[in-house]
């Protein structure tokens, strides 16, 4: 298990710098008695759970996605207490990626996982997460994909001007206990990470039965059973604060996967008109007010590509704090693009929390290109606008 995190010398809060300058000066608005021992003489107790970092934005927790480049692109992480929405692919492949990351990490840091499902055991779905990179086979893995894609020297020097300035969205590791962890998708997590690491799985027919009946709910069966689920564990295990944690404060991990599809009991897939539209809000609400009161972070897969009623797209998305989508290039015709050669499609950050708000903050970096190589998945600046430029003017000028 990862061991708790401590707090840097960049962080260290005002009290403590007070109260090391002012020793000898005892003043009659310094509190007398005993000091804190342990992390909280130095900082927060929330800076010093394992795997989180405050924001330097705002100061409220972050945890890492998994992956250190998405993380950049929402501003540090995902905040605690925070819905994270995925938009799915057309054919549901690179989404299960990013959550599977999510858990990992959380594996990695020491967290508690919570994976809700209606498709797959969540059991089977630790079984199949990806293998945590060390710094120097991270190292490995770019240096080889540099090599694999080297250019001419005088296209490099002529289309080198236009992109060399532009933001990098990977960065290596510097250490394995840093915020966010690189993985190796080729790989598997080691079972002795799994078997030490603390987790509760909501498999959907398991859980519920043809007899159950929710007459006075407006909720399907299904929704109402995670809600419950979800609740007893963030109370018993004291995510809530009512309900003190016997040991070390800690992060609870929630991953729920294909939410909104006909496996849920949700015909909101199926019809522009349906009845239980207003079922997935209500969970979603319901759902966001339990994160904002824990020390919890949620991630959510979902296939709004086959939402037909855009009215309930943009409650559900009003309903999440971040939205992200993946956008495939399999059976489009930019599958054929030379431009988009180098990738296998687009990231959409559709929507970024403006935390204590009424309004959201939208992302500045729009052309966002994904790629899935042997053992890694990244996120790269797309280049084809640029390319664009680029052919035009060489055509033009010969």
């Amino acid at each position: 298990m990862a061991a708790a995190g401590t707090c840097g010398t960049g962080t260290r809060s005002t009290g403590s710098m007070v109260a090391a300058a002012s020793t000898n000066n005892v003043t009659s608005f310094q509190r007398r008695g005993p000091r804190a021992s342990g992390a909280d003489s130095g900082c927060s107790r929330l800076v010093s759970i394992a795997g989180t970092r405050p924001s330097v934005r705002n100061g409220q927790l972050l945890v890492s996605t998994g992956l250190p480049a998405l993380d950049q692109l929402l501003g540090g992480g995902l905040a605690v207490g925070t819905v994270l929405l995925i938009e799915e692919d057309k054919y549901n492949i690179y989404s299960p990626l990013l959550f599977k990351y999510f858990l990992a990490e959380g594996i990695v840091s020491g967290h508690a996982l919570l994976v809700a499902s209606a498709k797959e055991d969540p059991a089977d779905i630790l079984q199949k997460l990806p293998a945590p990179l060390i710094d120097d086979s991270y190292k490995k893995e770019c240096d080889e994909d540099v090599c694999s894609h080297k250019m001419e020297p005088d296209i490099k020097m002529k289309i080198a001007w236009r992109y060399q300035l532009l933001p990098k969205m990977e960065a290596g590791p510097v250490s394995s206990s840093r915020f966010g962890h690189y993985y190796d998708i080729s790989k598997r997590i080691p079972q002795e990470l799994i078997e030490t690491s603390k987790w509760h799985g909501f498999f959907l027919p398991e859980k519920i039965s043809s007899a159950f009946n929710v007459e006075s709910c407006s909720l399907t069966p299904g929704y109402m059973k995670l809600l419950q689920f979800i609740q007893n564990i963030i109370y018993k295990e004291g995510f809530d604060g009512s309900n003190p944690q016997k040991k070390q404060k800690n992060i609870l991990r929630i991953g729920i996967q294909n939410l909104g599809s006909p496996l849920w009991g949700d015909d909101i897939c199926c019809t522009e008109n349906c009845d239980t539209s207003h079922s997935l809000t209500k969970f979603l609400y319901i759902l966001r007010g339990l994160l904002r009161t824990s020390l919890s972070a949620c991630i959510i897969t979902m296939p709004t590509h086959l939402i037909q009623n855009k009215a309930v797209i943009a409650r559900v998305t009003n309903l999440s704090d971040t939205v992200v989508g993946l956008e495939s290039f399999i059976g489009s015709e930019k599958e054929t693009n030379p431009l988009y050669k180098d990738y296998h499609g687009l990231i959409h950050i559709r929507q970024i929390p403006r935390l204590n708000n009424l309004i959201y903050d939208i992302s500045d970096v729009k052309d966002l290109a994904f790629k899935l190589k042997k053992k890694l998945f990244t996120i790269e600046v797309s280049q084809e606008a640029g390319k664009v430029v680029w052919y035009s003017r060489l055509f033009n000028s010969s």
